[in-house]
């Protein structure tokens, strides 16, 4: 079972515990006044504070149960907390109205009761002379019960406050713990998302390295070839042109020799160009 759920079964418990004792107190004080005064008055200071550290405590189980209804695992754990949370505020207020009550039916039953010893104070005998004496002896008694009562009220009081902020302290390191467990669950998570991370980004990175690499090899020999081809074209036009000219100082030399005059002196100054038997020159393949 869940912790908070135990936690609110827990509550729920002492809630119903407190709640008789609380009623019975009420009881208790509505009851007051009937027999003896002065024994009924220091009874009822005392059920005064106890029905008061009664609602105390009631009031922080609802400050308490507040807190864990959100933290419960399920929806209708919720919505059932909530309504039992509407009933415990209701209870309470009728505690607290029923409280006053016993409080004003105890005055009226004090009232009473003092209309009747006083009745018979005046009217002497032995009845009243014994309620005089142990109203003198009561006297000391009452103002040190009364102080007791009041300082062990006021104790109870701090350790219920102590109680309660030690409980909500519990509860936010409960509320704490439980956000640094999801934390620790996420880093988990995150880590081996890291990890794989890491190593994607290691393998794009030596691909990088390779792809360059290829680039750059790619680009040397494409650059290799085209120095290749630009340099052998340059050296086919250099022998054709050197061809051509061997080729045609050899006919003219020819031609010379066969007129026995130079090929200069065969032209007439005219207009008429010389006939010269040039053969024509065969066609240059290229190499490429």
């Amino acid at each position: 079972m869940d912790e908070v759920v135990v936690e609110v079964e827990k509550r729920k418990r002492e809630w119903e515990d407190a709640y008789e004792k609380t009623i019975e107190h009420i009881t208790a004080i509505q009851e007051c006044g009937k027999s003896r005064r002065g024994e009924e008055k220091v009874s009822l200071q005392r059920l005064n504070g106890l029905a008061q550290d009664g609602l105390s405590l009631l009031n922080s189980l609802q400050f308490s149960l507040d807190l864990l209804a959100p933290q419960l695992p399920s929806d209708h754990h919720v919505q059932s907390t909530r309504s039992l949370l509407e009933t415990w505020k209701n209870q309470y207020q009728s505690l607290r109205v029923h409280l006053r009550s016993a409080n004003l039916q105890a005055k009226d039953n004090m009232r009473k009761a003092a209309q009747q010893e006083r009745v018979l104070l005046l009217g002497g005998g032995t009845e009243s002379t014994e309620l005089r004496r142990k109203r003198q002896a009561n006297s000391g008694v009452t103002s040190d019960a009364e102080s007791i009562t009041e300082s062990l009220r006021r104790s109870r009081q701090l350790m219920v406050q102590e109680v309660e902020r030690s409980t909500n302290t519990l509860v936010a390191f409960d509320e704490s713990t439980g956000v640094l467990k999801k934390a620790e669950s996420e880093y988990k998570g995150h880590r081996s998302l890291f990890s794989r991370t890491r190593n994607l980004l290691s393998t794009m990175q030596r691909q990088d390295v390779i792809d360059r690499v290829i680039l750059i090899i790619g680009f040397s020999l494409f650059a290799c070839a085209v120095l290749y081809v630009v340099s052998k074209r340059i050296g086919i036009l250099r022998l054709q042109q050197m061809a051509t000219a061997a080729i045609k100082a050899r006919l003219a030399g020819k031609a010379a020799n066969a007129d026995g005059t130079p090929l200069v002196h065969q032209f007439d100054g005219g207009n008429t160009v010389p006939n010269v038997n040039i053969p024509i020159q065969q066609r240059l393949h290229d190499e490429l």
